[in-house]
């Protein structure tokens, strides 16, 4: 009877404690995305009960971004539990989100902000600097699916190759 070395054995249990807390992660962001999406599907019923959605719309826009943040989060936990590897594309997708959710938000309150040059100035910029982010990240996203279906043409290529001149 061989027994593991202790470093590999080690390895595995920091491996099963690693899924178990990205496992526990997975059910709490998802148990906060119901939380929120019900909140949000209440208070939308409740706006329109009262006739008061257009106050209240922004609010609960920023509540459903919220949750499809949350959920883009939760695809990213399941992806590391299946593969053990890190993605970027759930990440992107989680910023893109943010930023068009941060910048709904600016936009729905920016006539609050009007009677003050300084703080609309501010704002202008903040818009400024998010609609580039958006504008970043959207081309990363872009750039890493088209090289990954570049990795996928070229490698069924290369292998073809290799059996010609066998």
């Amino acid at each position: 009877m061989s027994k593991r070395p202790w470093p590999l054995a080690a390895s595995k249990l920091l491996n099963t404690a690693e899924n178990a807390v990205l496992v526990l992660i997975g059910v709490v962001l998802v148990m906060l995305a119901v939380l929120l999406l019900w909140t949000s599907g209440s208070a939308m019923i409740e706006a329109v009960r009262n006739n008061t959605i257009a106050h209240e719309a922004i609010e609960i826009l920023n509540s459903v971004l919220l949750v499809m943040m949350t959920m883009e989060i939760v695809y990213t936990v399941a992806v590391s539990l299946q593969s053990h590897t890190l993605v970027a594309e759930p990440f992107l997708i989680i910023g893109t989100i943010a930023s068009i959710r941060r910048m709904l938000v600016i936009t729905a309150t920016s006539t609050e902000t009007e009677h003050s040059p300084e703080i609309f100035h501010n704002t202008l910029i903040e818009l400024g600097l998010l609609a580039g982010t958006v504008v970043a990240l959207a081309s990363a996203i872009w750039i890493l699916r088209h090289s990954q279906s570049l990795k996928r043409n070229v490698v069924p290529e290369a292998v073809a190759e290799e059996h010609e001149h066998e």
